[in-house]
């Protein structure tokens, strides 16, 4: 899909999210990158081949606040 030099990280690269953004969809929430990847705000993902990624949701530090 990418057609720009350097080309940007595949769909299933661990990076892949570095890809370059092609549409956007703020107010739903969503956004589509040059690799197929649909990434959402709540940073989940769905990827070209229909796999969901699940969002990110980092492990709370005790004595930190929320």
């Amino acid at each position: 899909m990418c057609e720009h030099r350097p080309e940007c990280p595949t769909a299933d690269s661990t990076d892949r999210d570095a890809a370059r953004l092609v549409a956007a969809r703020p107010e739903q929430g969503w956004s589509l990158l040059c690799n197929g990847v649909l990434l959402f705000d709540d940073t989940g993902e769905l990827l070209p081949d229909g796999q969901a990624v699940s969002p990110f949701r980092p492990a709370l530090v005790k004595g930190t606040a929320a």
